[in-house]
């Protein structure tokens, strides 16, 4: 009977715990230092990721995130402008409340919005999905997710043939600026065999918002898109958002059984972003100047792309495309080889090559696909060796030819590499319009090869 009376009394004190979730409570701004904001009266109430409301002198509303605790204070980053706030301001939140989380619904393809759901398209109010998603969330038990997929068509003839990616694969884009990064994106967007794209701009300029919507991606992209934007003059809050938000929309598609495209443009700026909020919160800089906790979180949201859990046929999976931003085309900097090392592959877009004219600038002697062995046929697998061998002696023998120590008939290789690399490069030079299927990609490297040696 006594065990009965205890757990009846639990019973009763977790009713009231659910019933007093919904109290607000109320604190005051205490101090503000940079993009800090130190609350004091709530720290015992409040937990790492829970957000509370500031209230400024104007009567404006700004949320915010708490990102730390600096003795008594809960420290505050604002996911807005905090003009018009300043110490004694009053702060309210509310207890025991839920993680941030979105309510998608598949009337989101088509649609453009920002991190917290709000739409960025005046189209209308977004359809509410009937259960919430959390937009931190751990991926899938690692040894319950199901494995890769077949091979999927990127409609990109230099990835298709070079670094050909499986169904649910992750790679890494790289690049420095002004290579042809968004144009390779939108063909992406456009052209991969999936059932639906979702694209995160994250820091992007703003001025360059509308032009990737409605040059490079156009309406036959954004037909089967979801967009989330976030813009550099955004919050580092709203830009680490984006990150989150874009991997819990493609996650519902993906639990609903679908093949997600997840491009995401750039893992550089979230990670700056989360170099932000580490700063105001205390965190000494680390690696050049990344505090630490920027090497925890990278992982966390890499991981949760890739196949869901092992449903058999009914197996959703996301396919992902982030960019890393590689600064002076450094290549071995923090961010890059984090990003390297997570990742199933990695493509290299570079800056010689564009300037050469060709279009995607996608060096293929540097770009790999650690999937490509369980994915091609041996003789497709033979080819693209092959045209890796012809494109490496040419670039050998190039500086040779110029100085005019090379010799004709002294090195058949290289030979065929100087006759044959023109037309490998002229199957590599794709028009943004243009969509190649793996096996016409195929074909047409063996056309090219044909008479090689």
């Amino acid at each position: 009977m006594r065990g009965n009376a205890v757990a009846q009394r639990l019973e009763e004190a977790a009713a009231k715990l659910r019933a007093s979730a919904g109290i607000d409570i109320e604190g005051r701004v205490v101090g503000i230092a940079g993009l800090a904001v130190d609350i004091g009266g709530l720290a015992e109430h409040l937990a790492i990721g829970d957000r509370v409301t500031l209230h400024a002198r104007d009567g404006r509303a700004v949320v915010a995130e708490i990102i730390g605790f600096a003795g008594a204070a809960a420290r505050a980053m604002a996911f807005g402008a905090t003009d018009g706030i300043g110490p004694g301001a009053r702060v309210t939140a509310r207890l025991h409340q839920a993680g941030a989380a979105l309510h998608v619904d598949d009337g989101w393809i088509g649609r453009v919005i920002d991190p917290l759901g709000q739409p960025l398209d005046r189209r209308g109010a977004l359809p509410r999905g009937p259960r919430a998603l959390p937009l931190r969330r751990l991926p899938p038990e690692a040894t319950q997710r199901a494995r890769l997929g077949p091979r999927i068509d990127l409609g990109v003839r230099a990835l298709n043939a070079f670094a050909t990616c499986r169904d649910g694969q992750r790679l890494g884009l790289f690049a420095g600026s002004g290579v042809g990064k968004s144009t390779l994106l939108s063909m992406l967007a456009r052209h991969t065999g999936c059932d639906v794209a979702v694209l995160a701009l994250v820091g992007e300029r703003g001025r360059e918002v509308r032009e990737f919507l409605e040059d490079d991606l156009g309406p036959e992209g954004l037909a089967r898109a979801v967009v989330i934007v976030a813009t550099s003059d955004s919050p580092p809050l709203m830009r680490r958002e984006a990150a989150y938000a874009a991997m819990a929309v493609a996650e519902h598609f993906r639990d609903e059984g679908k093949r997600v495209l997840l491009l995401m443009d750039s893992v550089t700026r979230y990670c700056l972003a989360l170099r932000e909020i580490g700063l105001a919160a205390g965190e000494p800089p680390a690696t050049r100047g990344y505090p630490p906790s920027v090497f925890a979180e990278l992982p966390r949201l890499l991981e949760r792309a890739g196949p869901g859990p092992d449903r058999g046929d009914a197996t959703g999976r996301i396919t992902a495309l982030f960019t890393v931003l590689v600064e002076g085309d450094d290549h071995n900097e923090p961010i890059a080889d984090a990003v390297r090392g997570i990742l199933d592959g990695h493509v290299v877009l570079d800056r010689r090559i564009a300037e050469a004219g060709r279009y995607p600038a996608i060096d293929v002697l540097r770009s790999l696909s650690r999937a490509v062995p369980g994915c091609n046929g041996e003789a497709e697998n033979a080819l693209a060796r092959r045209a890796r061998r012809l494109l490496a002696l040419h670039a050998d023998a190039t500086d040779l030819v110029r100085l005019g120590a090379h010799r004709p008939g002294a090195d058949p290789e290289v030979d065929a590499a100087l006759r044959l690399a023109p037309r490998i490069e002229a199957v590599l030079r794709q028009g943004r319009d243009e969509a190649t299927g793996v096996e016409e990609t195929f074909r047409a490297l063996a056309e090219a090869m044909e008479d090689a040696v």
